[in-house]
């Protein structure tokens, strides 16, 4: 549904964009992620026509947004971190008024109630939107996107500043949204990400960096130097042991399950496969491992990989992160 081909925004010697690549595939949420300056936003400005590119393509439904600007708007929502809000108009008033400025074809009273009813503010529909709380006018943005029916809604932190329970209405609102539709979700709320999306794209300093899901980056990423480990046996003793393999750098025991089993995380030098040594120690004394697994990475220690090379999750004894 989306095709990013050899996308390239530069400014004189400086590369917002160098040379990105991805597709987003109809019915896919994607997750689109990356520090600050790293060409997010650049991306997302050329995708809804508001930036040209240097070079490379942005096609919408096959439409190449550049060389057709006006069909490939038509099959896009788009929701920006400010929703654009005229806030001295009704919730229904509003809705007309963007459905006028779209041209759009449906019929009008039965798609602005569909779009109401999806949305939930069918029981707002004759306050003022200046009246409305955040996670309403948030929800009213969402719905100026949904006019028209585009197959493509793209997403610009539509979380921000919403309380923990608007913000769970509005990723509840986004993944039913996805079943229809073609949705890209640009956010810094990475737990946000996880909980909506199918597959994340991320990019830093211009560049792409991963396209997968957060399951198989955490797969490829982790290493057999950091296990999650269960070990029947005496838990002084079994911790005692493993510290003793040459490559050890720590061992922590997480837990003891009923009295008798430990479960440890293993950090050992980068680059060592522990596993063999692992078993050959435990083996020795009789001491059942019952479950060996490399660490998963959570999306933030993935997504801190990615664009620092290293990992954000080590917190000291003060809450800090090293």
């Amino acid at each position: 549904m989306i095709e990013i081909n050899n996308l390239v925004k530069n400014y004189g010697s400086k590369f917002a964009l160098d040379d990105i690549s991805f597709k987003v595939a109809k019915g896919e949420i994607v997750g689109f992620l990356g520090p600050n300056g790293a060409g997010k936003s650049t991306t997302m400005n050329i995708l809804t026509g508001y930036l040209s590119s240097t070079s490379g393509e942005a096609k919408v439904g096959g439409i190449d947004i550049l060389e057709n600007p006006n069909e490939a708007k038509k099959l896009i929502g788009f929701l920006p971190e400010q929703p654009p809000l005229y806030i001295d108009m009704t919730v229904e008033e509003y809705l007309n008024f963007v459905y006028d400025i779209k041209a759009c074809k449906l019929k009008r009273d039965a798609h602005i109630e569909e779009v109401m009813k999806v949305t939930k503010i069918d029981d707002v529909r004759h306050r003022l939107i200046k009246n409305l709380s955040k996670g309403y006018r948030q929800r009213v943005g969402i719905a100026q996107a949904l006019i028209g029916n585009p197959p493509v809604i793209i997403f610009d932190e539509p979380t921000v500043g919403l309380d923990p329970k608007q913000i769970i209405e509005i990723r509840t609102l986004i993944k039913k949204l996805g079943k229809n539709h073609t949705v890209i979700l640009s956010s810094h709320i990475l737990s946000e990400v996880q909980a909506v999306c199918d597959k994340i794209v991320v990019i830093d300093k211009g560049k792409l960096v991963a396209n997968d899901t957060a399951e198989n980056l955490s797969h490829n990423l982790s290493a057999d130097h950091k296990l999650t480990v269960q070990i029947e046996g005496p838990t002084k003793e079994v911790k005692s042991l493993l510290e003793q393999i040459p490559q050890m750098v720590e061992v922590h025991l997480n837990r003891t399950i009923d009295k008798t089993i430990g479960e440890y995380e293993l950090n050992a030098q980068e680059g060592c496969d522990i596993r063999r040594e692992v078993f050959k120690r435990m083996a020795a004394r009789n001491y059942p491992i019952l479950l060996m697994r490399s660490s998963e990475l959570t999306l933030e220690e993935i997504f801190l990989k990615l664009t620092t090379g290293d990992f954000y999750g080590n917190i000291d004894n003060g809450g800090a992160a090293r």
